[in-house]
């Protein structure tokens, strides 16, 4: 099984973001790309943050009760951002994800984000395999 790796279910049209962008904007990029997640990019190309749904709702509640919108994806982003490789294979990532709340992980190529990885796409594969 551990032939299968992240490369081959990597997701790689994710919404790309940067800390400095209006969260209105990142929201409606989310929402628009139907994505669960986005990566945020930092000046020197590197992954600095994820954007999820979750880390908008808040914030989207807040707005449509106030009807304004303030704030940056630097005040909502997680930073603490647990990444894969896209060479790890894909049972690690399973466990990964059982130990973890989480429904995407970034997915790493050296140091480079090449997309995500998504735990449905994770169990798909578990599946068609098994």
């Amino acid at each position: 099984m551990t032939q299968y790796r992240v490369a081959e279910i990597v997701r790689d049209d994710v919404p790309t973001l940067t800390p400095e962008m209006p969260i209105r904007r990142a929201v409606t990029e989310l929402v628009q790309a139907r994505a669960a997640a986005a990566i945020v990019i930092g000046d020197d190309g590197g992954l600095v943050g994820l954007l999820t749904q979750k880390d908008c709702f808040q914030h989207a509640l807040k707005a449509s009760y106030y009807q304004e919108w303030m704030g940056s994806v630097a005040d909502q982003m997680s930073r603490n951002v647990i990444c894969v490789d896209k060479n790890d294979d894909v049972v690690s990532v399973a466990e990964k994800f059982l130990s973890c709340p989480h429904r995407v992980f970034p997915v790493l190529d050296g140091a480079k984000v090449i997309g995500l990885v998504h735990r449905s796409d994770v169990l798909t594969l578990l599946i068609r395999i098994g």
